[in-house]
C-alpha cells in the first residue's frame, strides 16, 4: 500500500513537470525570475503569483544556518525527492563542492554541508541523479566562534586545554556535546583535524608584490576514541604526539557517527572550536615549553620582518570607548571581549570591551582591534598586555574567503594567535610579540557624521538643521553618485487608535545600497515595534544568527527592534523600531563623504545653510522657512520606479507605492495647536519639555498618542546621546615609560597628565610632568632616568672640562696682551729713529 501510494505520488509530480515544461511556466532553473503569467521570485508567495512548482525548484530549508566546518545537516521544505534504488540524493554547494544527502520515507530531502573556508549565504542545488542539479536554495556558513555553543564540542575548563603541558597543567581533558547532534542511538568517532596553511607558488613572489598564493590544508590526523557511546561528554588523558603529527598546532575535535570511516569528509558531525593544541605537541614541548615556545617565537619573529608592514594601512582605533561603540559603521563587538556579556577578556586582562574594525584592510586583508579598560580609555600595548592589536589577518575573514590569508577565523589563528602562545602565553616575551603588534592609538581617527530620521517623520542633518517633512511616498535620504550610495525611505500615513488616518506621516521603511552591494531593506514588521529585514527583495529570518555576511555589506540584529547596516566603505545604518510603530534611522558617514552627499539629510560640508538643496539645485534657507515651502522641498527629493530600492511584495505596495512616489493628494497638518481644553495637552506637557519637545508635542497631538510622543522623545535623545559619543578628541600620542623609572598615567588624550619618577639611585632629566594640548603635543621635554654615578662623572666631568676651557681662555689672554705690548714698543722704537 504504502509503495503504491509513493509510486502515485511521483507520477503525479512527473505529469506536473511535464504540464510546467509544455507551457513553458515552470521555476525548473528559473528561481528568482518572473515568468509569463506566473513568478518564481520570492515576492510571488506573498503575491499569490508563484508558478505551481515554484516550492519543489525554489528551496527553504531548516535550519538555514550552520558553521562554515561542515557537518551541520538541514532539511529541504515543502519539497519531495525520490531518487531511485540505484541512485542518491546529491546535494552541491557553490556549483563545486558535493555531498551526499538522503531521503525519509515520506520524500523529505537532507543534506550535509561540506567544508566551506567562507562565511555567507551560499547557493546550493539539489540532484536525485547525480546529473540534473534542476532545485536550489541558499544556506547561510557561519564563523565557526559565532556560533551558538549549543551545536559546538565544548571544551570543558579551556585555560587546562590551551596551557596542557606547561608548568603546572596536566591530568584528564574532558568535552561535551549534544548528543541529538549526531543522533541518540548512534555510536560515535572522536577525531583530531589540524589545520596549516602551505605556500604553494612556484616563482619568488614576494608579499610585498601580491598576495603568495596560499592553500589550506584542514587534515584528519588520529582518532581519540572509536564507536563510543553517544554520551555528549567524553575524557581522556592526552599522550604527546610524534612527527609527523605533531608539526599540526593548531586543529578542531570533531565527533560523528561511527558508521563513517576514519577522516571521512563531509559527513554529519559537530565540532569544536579552533585552538592551539597544546595537549597534543611533541615531547619536548612538555619537557620545557618555554623554551620550547621561544624557539618558535624568534623564528616567529625573523619569518615576520621578511612579510610587508601592513601596519600602515590598517584604520586607526576610536580614541575612547564610546566612540568605539557609536562607529556602527566601521566598528563592531569582539565576541572574545564584550562587556554585555561579563567582559570575559581571556587574551586581554585588564580590558573590558574590545572592538574590531569590520572590514579588513584593502590590501594585506588585515584586522584592526581596539579594547577598553573600565575608565574608555584605550588599553595600548606600551603598557599592558592586554592591549590593543592589529591583526595580520582578519578574524573575520575577507571577501571572497576560501583562500589563505583571507579565511575566517582559521588564518587569524596562524597569523595572530598562535604565535601570541609562542611569545606570551607558553613564554614570557611578549616584548618580541608587541614589537610586530603595537596598538595603533588613535591620533588620525575621525568619527563619522551623523544624521537621523525620527517620529512622524522629523529629520536631523549631517550638518545639524532639524526640519519635519511629512510627505507620503518614497524619498532618498541620502544620495551620493560619486561613491555609489543611496539610502531611500518610505513614509505612511498614521493611523489613529480610532481607526481613522492621521494628517501625519512616519517612516515605515529604509532601503539601501552601496555600489554593486546588495539591496537592504528593513521596515515594520506586523507584530508591533518589530521590524523585518529584507536582501534583494527576499525575507531574512535573524532566529538563528544575529550576525550576517552579506555581498558588500553586513548585517547585525540582536533583537528584532535593532538592525545595523554595514557597508564597505564604512558607512553605517542603524534602524531602530520604537513603541506605537515608529521607525528610527540613523545613517553614519565617513569622512571621505564630505561634500559627495544630497537628499533629505542635506549635504555633509559643515554649513548648516545649504542642506536644504532640493533635487534641482535650488537652496531653501533653514531659517525663517514655512512649512509648505520645506513641504515643497522635501517632496523633490522622491524616487522614480527606475531607482527604487524598495520591494512591492503586497497589493497594498503596489497601489500605494508602485505608481505614484508621492502623493500629491496628500497634505499634512503643518502645525498643530495646544488647546488646554484638549485632556492630552495637560500630560503631554508633563512629558515634553527640554530639547526635542517641539518634536514630541507635534508626535503627540498629530497622533492623538503619548506613546507616540515619548517614543520620539526617547529616539531624539538617543541621538543627542550619540553626537556626544562622537565628538572628535585630541590624542598626544603614546607616551614611554622612563628606561629606570616609572610612568604616572595612561591616558593621553587633551587635558590628560602624565608623570615621571625614577628609581632609586637615578635622577630624573627631563620633565616630571606633560600634559597632552588641544594642538595634539605634549608639554615640556622627553623624561629620561640617570644614574647618580654616572651624573656624578657628567658633572664632574663637565667642571673640569669648564676650568680647562678658562684656563685656556686666561692663557689666550696673557699671550695676546704680550703680543701686543711687544708691537707697542716695536712701533715706538719706529717712530724715534724716524723723528
Amino acid at each position: 500500500m504504502r509503495f503504491k501510494w509513493r509510486r502515485s505520488i511521483l507520477l503525479l509530480a512527473v505529469i506536473l513537470v511535464c504540464i510546467y515544461e509544455i507551457t513553458g511556466q515552470s521555476c525548473d532553473g528559473q528561481c528568482g525570475e518572473t515568468q509569463g503569467t506566473c513568478s518564481c521570485h520570492a515576492t510571488c508567495v506573498s503575491l499569490l503569483t508563484c508558478c505551481g512548482d515554484y516550492r519543489q525548484y525554489c528551496l527553504q530549508i531548516s535550519p538555514y544556518s550552520g558553521t562554515m566546518m561542515g557537518g551541520s545537516v538541514f532539511s529541504i521544505l515543502n519539497a519531495t525527492f525520490y531518487p531511485s534504488k540505484q541512485e542518491q540524493l546529491t546535494c552541491r554547494f557553490r556549483g563545486e563542492i558535493e555531498t551526499v544527502g538522503y531521503t525519509d520515507g515520506e520524500g523529505r530531502g537532507y543534506c550535509v554541508s561540506p567544508l566551506l573556508f567562507q562565511s555567507g549565504w551560499l547557493p546550493f542545488d539539489v540532484s536525485t541523479d547525480g546529473r540534473n542539479f534542476n532545485s536550489s536554495g541558499e544556506y547561510l556558513s557561519v564563523h565557526p566562534s559565532k556560533m551558538d555553543a549549543a551545536f559546538k564540542v565544548t571544551l570543558v575548563n579551556s585555560t587546562q586545554w590551551q596551557y596542557y603541558g606547561t608548568p603546572n597543567t596536566a591530568g584528564t581533558l574532558r568535552m561535551t556535546w549534544s548528543p541529538s547532534l549526531i543522533g541518540d542511538k548512534d555510536r560515535v568517532n572522536i577525531e583530531l583535524w589540524g589545520y596549516r596553511e602551505v605556500n604553494t607558488s612556484t616563482t619568488d613572489t614576494t608579499w610585498e608584490e601580491e598576495l603568495p598564493s596560499l592553500r589550506a590544508e584542514w587534515i584528519y590526523l588520529y582518532s581519540l576514541g572509536k564507536g563510543l557511546a553517544n554520551s555528549g561528554s567524553f575524557s581522556f588523558t592526552p599522550k604527546s604526539s610524534e612527527k609527523p603529527y605533531s608539526d599540526w598546532e593548531v586543529g578542531s575535535v570533531r565527533v560523528s557517527s561511527s558508521i563513517y570511516s576514519d577522516g571521512a569528509r563531509n559527513v554529519k558531525a559537530v565540532w569544536s572550536g579552533a585552538h592551539a593544541l597544546a595537549w597534543h605537541l611533541e615531547e619536548a614541548f612538555r619537557q620545557d615549553s618555554a623554551a620550547w615556545a621561544l624557539d618558535r617565537c624568534l623564528a616567529w619573529d625573523i619569518l615576520e620582518k621578511s612579510l610587508p608592514n601592513f601596519l600602515e594601512e590598517v584604520v586607526d582605533c576610536p580614541c575612547t570607548l564610546a566612540q568605539a561603540r557609536a562607529d556602527t559603521g566601521r566598528f563592531h563587538t569582539d565576541y572574545g571581549c564584550d562587556m554585555e556579556k561579563g567582559s570575559v577578556c581571556t587574551y586581554h586582562p585588564g580590558s573590558v570591551h574590545c572592538v574590531r574594525a569590520v572590514h579588513a584592510s584593502p590590501v594585506y586583508r588585515a584586522g584592526q582591534q581596539c579594547c577598553y579598560d573600565s575608565t574608555g580609555a584605550q588599553v595600548l600595548t606600551g603598557d599592558s598586555i592586554g592591549g590593543s592589536t592589529p591583526d595580520r589577518a582578519h578574524d573575520w575573514g575577507s571577501p571572497p574567503y576560501r583562500d589563505p590569508p583571507r579565511i575566517p577565523s582559521l588564518s587569524h589563528w596562524m597569523y595572530d594567535v598562535l604565535t601570541f602562545y609562542y611569545c606570551c602565553l607558553w613564554s614570557d616575551h611578549c616584548q618580541v610579540y608587541f614589537t610586530h603588534r603595537p596598538s595603533s592609538g588613535c591620533r588620525h581617527y575621525t568619527p563619522p557624521t551623523a544624521g537621523a530620521v525620527l517620529g512622524d517623520p522629523h529629520f536631523l542633518t549631517f550638518d545639524g538643521v532639524r526640519y519635519t517633512f511629512n510627505g507620503k511616498g518614497e524619498y532618498y535620504l541620502v544620495l551620493s553618485p560619486d561613491r555609489g550610495l543611496s539610502v531611500q525611505g518610505r513614509t505612511e500615513q498614521v493611523k489613529l487608535e480610532n481607526g481613522t488616518l492621521s494628517k501625519a506621516t512616519r517612516l515605515s521603511a529604509v532601503a539601501m545600497r552601496e555600489r554593486s552591494s546588495d539591496v537592504i531593506e528593513v521596515r515594520q514588521a506586523e507584530q508591533q515595534n518589530q521590524l523585518e529585514v529584507l536582501r534583494n527583495q527576499q525575507v531574512l529570518s535573524f532566529t538563528e544568527q544575529s550576525w550576517m555576511d552579506l555581498h558588500g555589506v553586513f548585517l547585525y540584529s540582536p533583537t528584532p527592534q535593532n538592525v545595523t547596516v554595514m557597508f564597505s566603505s564604512g558607512v553605517g545604518v542603524e534602524v531602530r523600531g520604537r513603541e506605537g510603530g515608529a521607525m528610527a534611522v540613523t545613517v553614519l558617514l565617513p569622512s571621505n563623504y564630505t561634500n559627495l552627499t544630497q537628499g533629505l539629510l542635506g549635504q555633509m560640508n559643515s554649513d548648516p545653510l545649504d542642506d536644504l538643496l532640493t533635487s534641482l539645485g535650488g537652496v531653501v534657507s533653514p531659517d525663517n522657512t514655512s512649512p509648505e515651502e520645506i513641504f515643497t522641498f522635501g517632496a523633490s527629493w522622491k524616487t522614480s520606479n527606475e531607482t527604487s530600492l524598495f520591494t512591492y511584495d503586497t497589493k497594498y505596495l503596489l497601489d500605494t507605492y508602485y505608481y505614484v512616489k508621492h502623493d500629491p493628494a496628500f497634505v499634512p497638518a503643518f502645525s498643530v495647536s495646544e488647546d488646554p481644553a484638549d485632556p492630552l495637552v495637560g500630560d503631554m506637557l508633563k512629558m515634553c519639555f527640554g530639547e526635542g519637545a517641539q518634536f514630541c508635542k507635534y508626535d503627540t497631538l498629530s497622533t492623538r498618542s503619548l506613546v507616540v510622543g515619548n517614543a520620539t522623545l526617547l529616539s531624539f535623545k538617543s541621538h543627542q546621546t550619540l553626537m556626544q559619543d562622537l565628538e572628535a578628541v585630541v590624542s598626544c600620542g603614546w607616551l614611554a615609560s622612563p628606561r629606570y623609572g616609572e610612568k604616572i598615567g595612561t591616558r593621553y588624550l587633551e587635558g590628560s597628565t602624565v608623570s615621571f619618577t625614577c628609581n632609586s639611585g637615578y635622577v630624573l632629566y627631563g620633565s616630571p610632568e606633560r600634559t597632552c594640548l588641544p594642538s595634539g603635543e605634549w608639554t615640556g621635554e622627553e623624561a629620561s632616568c640617570i644614574s647618580d654615578n654616572v651624573l656624578g662623572v657628567v658633572l664632574g666631568s663637565v667642571f673640569s672640562i669648564a676650568t680647562l676651557i678658562t684656563m685656556g681662555a686666561m692663557v689666550n689672554l696673557h699671550f695676546r696682551k704680550q703680543k701686543r705690548e711687544r708691537q707697542e714698543r716695536l712701533d715706538g722704537k719706529v717712530i724715534s729713529e724716524q723723528s
